[in-house]
């Protein structure tokens, strides 16, 4: 019985598994990074008259994908460097992720409901813009307005911890991580800028998403070959 050559199948096709599961969070990784820069570009003020607009609509509709592409992509670059980037990373990693299933839900919210409500529940809509500008709601929103606040640190604190945990780990490129590091904390800048301006803070966070999933898939693209080496199989009788 082949029982080297059998482990040995097994271990490339596990290897080889694995190597796919990284490279498609690269690649996702990538798209949640243009998805970043599309919405810090485009993106309309939160105003009531805005979320008609077929604009608001297809923004929203490009968060929702942002966030869920970039739930794959931070999950790919973390296991790529889990056993190095420790519990630093893992927090970063866990912030950040958590920013992203907030941006899945309001996004929803923002792209398929609010345009419905624009004339039925006006009140709703402006005191769900609200949470944005800070603005008192008229509406009972439950515990939305506070998570949302709660949200904002996620969103500076997690990219931050996690771009420190990768400059430290020297697995992806250290340049990509001190992008990040920078565009999390160019990030409370925005509220300083004009409501029209203030979603460019995403665009330099989407860069940084962009050069660290590229590198994570061509790195296992360039490093494929040397992973599908088999042990010669060795005969047991």
């Amino acid at each position: 019985m082949n029982i080297v050559g059998k482990t040995s199948l097994q271990q490339r096709q596990a290897t080889l598994s694995t190597a796919t599961l990284i490279r498609l969070s690269g690649l996702a990784a990538g798209l949640a990074g243009l998805g970043f820069i599309v919405v810090g570009l485009f993106h309309p003020v939160n105003v009531p008259a805005a979320v008609t607009t077929a604009t608001w609509v297809n923004v929203h509709i490009v968060a929702m994908a942002m966030a869920l592409l970039g739930l794959i992509g931070m999950t790919g670059l973390y296991a790529r460097q889990a056993e190095k980037i420790g519990w630093l990373g893992l927090a970063g990693y866990g912030l950040f992720s958590l920013w992203l299933v907030l941006v899945v839900g309001v996004s929803l919210v923002e792209a398929f409901i609010l345009p419905g409500l624009a004339t039925e529940s006006p009140a709703f809509v402006a005191g769900f813009l609200g949470m944005f500008s800070g603005a008192a709601s008229a509406i009972d929103l439950g515990a939305i307005p506070t998570l949302w606040k709660l949200s904002g640190a996620m969103f500076i604190l997690g990219p931050l911890l996690f771009a420190i945990a990768t400059f430290r780990a020297r697995i992806l490129p250290r340049g990509a991580a001190v992008l990040q590091g920078v565009a999390a904390l160019l990030v409370p800048l925005g509220a300083l800028l004009p409501p029209e301006y203030e979603p460019l803070v995403m665009v330099p966070v989407g860069l940084s998403l962009l050069w660290l999933g590229y590198a994570l898939l061509a790195e296992r693209q360039a490093n494929a070959p040397e992973r599908m080496v088999v042990s010669k199989p060795v005969k047991v009788a």
